[in-house]
Formats: structure tokens, sequence, C-alpha cells
């Protein structure tokens, strides 16, 4: 079964359109599917629609979230609730082109674990969107190792174990691929079409670059040191008590020769003091990471690892 997620929020325009493409596509692939809508407490008339549309369509099911949770959250429950071997998450604002879902699947068919819409003529300002976007990109492929050029577009399609090991907070859902790298997923790139908004507006302005930023920092800290937060937060304690103790030491000797060091080197001093303390403190976090990234594992009964085919000559392979 393909199951295909799409959030929405105040796209009142956008559903009946989206629906009727939508559908025009599913039915030509010739397989079953079902169509997820994740209202996102839109303040129109979106969830009148779609709650119309559930009485007349089998394939189509309706979430809707309590409050604005925002489009990660959104994300997450439609996943959570398809049944699909594959799973499309795209836009419900039309500017994602539902003729070209049969284009990510064929690349799930060649055998990735993710196939990633890259916007290759993108119609954005290109001050405001697409600069701050390329850079995104660019940041965001050296801090992950996954040579993406679009990182940012919802328009997706993954096979459904791959998401089971992904855990979506904040606004992590446009780095599904990186988050999923952790656990060795296959990840290729398709064109798709980039066509304007039908109506209304766009949901994020120039300010969210200053949150991808942040985000991607957390991914690269995620990729590298998610299982070793000593390793992290260690060096950067050993580079302090090294540098504080050295600083300590050398104003301990001047003081054993007669040096009044709290006269001559009183800024010198605190630094020193400073800079071990910081020290102590970034290797009592990293302990606590450790302590709590092995609890987090085996509380869950999660492992650090992914088992894509398990072979053995009584049986055909395993795919998990």
């Amino acid at each position: 079964m393909l199951s295909v997620v799409i959030p929405v929020h105040n796209e009142e325009p956008s559903i009946l359109p989206l629906y009727d493409r939508l559908t025009a596509v599913l039915e030509a692939l010739g397989q079953p599917y079902e169509i997820l809508f994740v209202d996102d407490a839109s303040t129109d008339r979106s969830f009148e629609l779609l709650a119309n549309l559930v009485e007349t369509d089998g394939h189509l099911k309706v979430i809707r979230l309590r409050r604005n949770f925002g489009q990660t959250a959104a994300l997450s429950a439609g996943f959570h609730e398809a049944r699909g071997e594959v799973i499309v998450a795209m836009d419900g604002d039309l500017q994602h082109a539902p003729e070209d879902i049969p284009a990510l699947l064929e690349k799930i068919e060649q055998g990735y674990d993710i196939a990633s819409g890259w916007r290759k003529q993108r119609l954005d300002n290109a001050i405001t969107r697409r600069l701050p976007s390329r850079v995104a990109n660019w940041l965001m492929a050296r801090a992950s190792g996954i040579e993406l050029r679009d990182f940012g577009t919802t328009f997706k399609a993954y096979r459904a174990e791959i998401l089971k090991d992904v855990r979506l907070y904040g606004e992590l859902h446009r780095f599904i691929p990186a988050l999923a790298s952790f656990y060795g997923a296959r990840v290729a790139e398709v064109p798709i079409q980039n066509t304007p908004r039908a109506s209304g507006g766009s949901h994020y302005g120039l300010g969210r670059t200053f949150r991808v930023l942040f985000d991607i920092l957390t991914i690269k800290f995620l990729l590298n040191y998610f299982t070793r937060p000593m390793h992290f937060f260690g060096a950067i304690g050993l580079a302090g008590t090294t540098l504080g103790g050295g600083i300590l030491g050398y104003l301990a000797v001047k003081k054993l020769l007669g040096y009044s060091i709290i006269v001559e080197h009183g800024p010198l001093m605190l630094a020193g003091a400073l800079l071990l303390v910081t020290g102590l403190m970034m290797f009592s976090t990293g302990l606590m990471g450790e302590v709590m990234i092995r609890t987090y594992f085996e509380s869950q009964d999660r492992r650090i690892y992914a088992i894509r085919d398990i072979l053995s000559r009584d049986r055909k392979a395993k795919t998990r």
C-alpha cells in the first residue's frame, strides 16, 4: 500500500483541486493507496471540506490536531497513522505537483530508502528565500555528509520502516534524510516541479533562516555525537581545564617568586579560573550525557544500529 501524508493549515482554496489531481495520479498507479490529510488546527473551512470528502472516498482519512502544533508534528501524526509500506509526504498548497509522485516512487523501486524532491527551478524570491535556502542546503550537506541540493522541501517518499527509526521534534522534518542516514538509509534526489501558490501567502519568512541554522547545529551534534556525547563535551572540557590549569599554574609559580599576581595579573587569574571551572563543567556534562544516552537506549529497548537484511541458508532474505 502507498500512503500520502499531507499536513494542511488554512489551505481551503487548494484542498479540492489538490484532492482531484492527487486522486487521478494515484488511481493511475493501479495499486492500493490511502490519503491522510492532517489538519493542523485550521481556522478556515479546511476541515469542513475534508470532512465532506471523507464521506465520499474510502481511501481518505482526516486527522485533526487539537491546536496548531506545526508542520513537523502534523507530519509525525500522519506518519504514525499511515499503513502503507511506502509513505509520500507533500504540502497542501499545490506548490508540490501530484504528477511528480511516480518519479519519487520509481527511485524507491530502484532500492533507495528515501526519494527526496529537488526544486531545480525555484520560483521564490531570490533574496528572502532562494539565497538563504542555498546557503542552508550547503551547510546541511556539509554537516550531514548527504549530497542533497534541497533539504527544505517536504515532498519526499520514504520506506515506512525508515521512519520508524526517526523521532521528530521541533522543526526537524526537513532533515529526515540526515536523521535517517544515522541508520544507513540510502537517499536519492529527484527533480520536481515548483509551482507558484494558487492562493494565500507563505507560512514562512526570512526569520525562519535563523531557526534553520540552529537546527543544522542540532543535526550535526546528533549525527556525530548522539551515542558518544563525551567525545564532544570532553574535548571542550580538556581544552578548558588544560588552558585554565596552565594559567593558574603559571601564576602560582610567579606568586611563589614574590610577584603580586592580583595586582599585575588579576584579569588573567580570573580567566584561568573560569576556564578551569568551565572545563570541569564540560566533563560533567559529557559524563551525564553518557549516562542519559545509555538510559535512553536501554529503557526503550532501542538499538544503536539498524539491520537491512538477514540472510541464511534455510530461508530467504528477511528485510527490516
